[in-house]
């Protein structure tokens, strides 16, 4: 009889065939309930854990390029010991060699010219301390395109330097100014009066980083050279952008190892520029994997409850199928096709759930947050495909596993007693 069965299975396919027969005639409404809680379960753990890895990766994407945009990747200055690392920089000689030498280093994507200083922007009623950080060439503002808000980026003359500034929300509003608008700036030096220069606002940006936002202004750096003395090769460091900011750490180690580089130069990764920024980044990974831990465990535990209500609820059916000549890996393989169909259709509707609401939250962002404390108005979404397929194909395998020890009841059936139970 065994044997017939086992031929039997090999033709038709016993399992699949015994499991889509449960399917179809299934007629216990507790025993439905259950199942369709479990299909449910799957559904939402897969859809939150899809959604958790799009919502953190687009999060911390957005934030990073947000600082990247601004500062670069790998920020080259003097070494200033002692001293603030977003500070007034000592000036360093620009050394065309070494520059080209920097621009063909692998996964370089750019480098660019910057210097920064202290100032005072001042209205007829109001004034305002702030960074000026001066750009050199009109393709370094345009990096900064994302954060505008009013007005355009400042235009770099082809001789003398510009006399447009970029200035922040915040700052814009505490002086009451607007695009097209006048104003002085003013520079402070020891021992001398100070220097005033008439300039205009070009543009009004915000980045949402309030440390930005609250102490930065955007101009030409040949002003800064003018009211420093310095000579026209003279900058206060280099910005260095790279193709894979994933690189960040071992590319500055590289650059500073170049016959080229100075000695007393350094090279900075930019989240050691920023490093509470990043620290308060990498912590929303721990937050994500608990939650898709739990996730992982709510569908798991709702599929064992499934399966051991489907057990009990066909122990006649077993008692038969054993009597007849069954082997009990024959009955568990039933079930765990069962199982397996709960599982499969649970991780496509979840899927595609999740991948729509996605793409709705990328089209409208009807998720909003906190700017003053997330940095960002809108929830960003960056769906890796890779992830999704791993949180399918993972919840598919891991609940095979799983549900084998519900399967196990299988062997404590015996056929006599089941044929009995009412």
């Amino acid at each position: 009889m065994t044997l017939i069965f086992e031929v039997i299975s090999i033709r038709v396919n016993l399992p699949s065939f015994l499991a889509d027969r449960i399917e179809a005639s299934r007629t216990n409404r507790f025993a439905g309930l259950v199942i369709r809680i479990s299909l449910g379960a799957t559904i939402i753990s897969v859809a939150v854990m899809i959604i958790t890895l799009a919502l953190a990766e687009g999060f911390q994407q957005g934030i990073s390029e947000k600082v990247f945009s601004f500062w670069g990747h790998i920020r080259i200055q003097e070494k200033q010991p002692g001293k603030a690392i977003i500070a007034e920089e000592i000036p360093i000689r620009h050394n065309e060699a070494l520059l080209h030498q920097l621009q063909e280093q692998p996964g370089v994507e750019g480098v660019y010219p910057f210097a920064t200083r202290y100032a005072l922007l001042k209205t007829s009623e109001n004034m305002e301390g702030v960074m000026l950080k001066g750009l050199d060439r009109n393709e370094q503002f345009l990096r900064l395109a994302p954060f505008l808000q009013e007005g355009r980026m400042p235009i770099l003359p082809d001789s003398g330097f510009g006399r447009e500034l970029l200035i922040s929300r915040y700052t814009a509003k505490r002086l009451q100014l607007a695009p097209n608008d006048s104003l002085l700036i003013y520079f402070i030096k020891e021992d001398a009066p100070p220097l005033a220069r008439k300039m205009s606002i070009a543009g009004i940006y915000k980045t949402g980083i309030e440390e930005y936002d609250h102490l930065f202004a955007i101009g030409d750096i040949d002003l800064i050279r003018q009211l420093n003395q310095w000579d026209k090769d003279q900058v206060g460091g280099y910005e260095v952008f790279l193709k894979d900011p994933r690189t960040m750490e071992p590319s500055s180690l590289s650059l500073y190892a170049l016959p080229l580089f100075p000695a007393t130069w350094d090279a900075i990764a930019v989240n050691e520029v920023s490093p509470q920024l990043f620290d308060w980044l990498q912590m929303q990974d721990l937050t994500r994997n608990v939650l898709i831990g739990c996730m992982t465990a709510v569908a798991l535990i709702n599929l064992i409850c499934c399966l051991l209500v489907l057990v009990l609820e066909r122990t006649r059916m077993i008692g038969l199928l054993k009597a007849m000549g069954a082997t009990d890996w024959l009955v568990q393989r039933i079930f765990l096709r069962y199982g397996l169909l709960i599982t499969v259709r649970g991780v496509m509707i979840g899927t595609l759930l999740a991948l729509a609401l996605l793409w709705i939250q990328e089209k409208t962002g009807f998720i909003t947050l906190d700017e003053s404390a997330y940095f960002m108005d809108k929830a960003n979404v960056k769906i890796i495909p890779w992830h999704v397929f791993v949180i399918a194909a993972g919840t598919v395998l891991v609940s095979m596993l799983i549900l084998l020890i519900p399967t196990w009841l299988v062997k404590k059936i015996s056929p006599l007693q089941a044929i009995r139970f009412t």
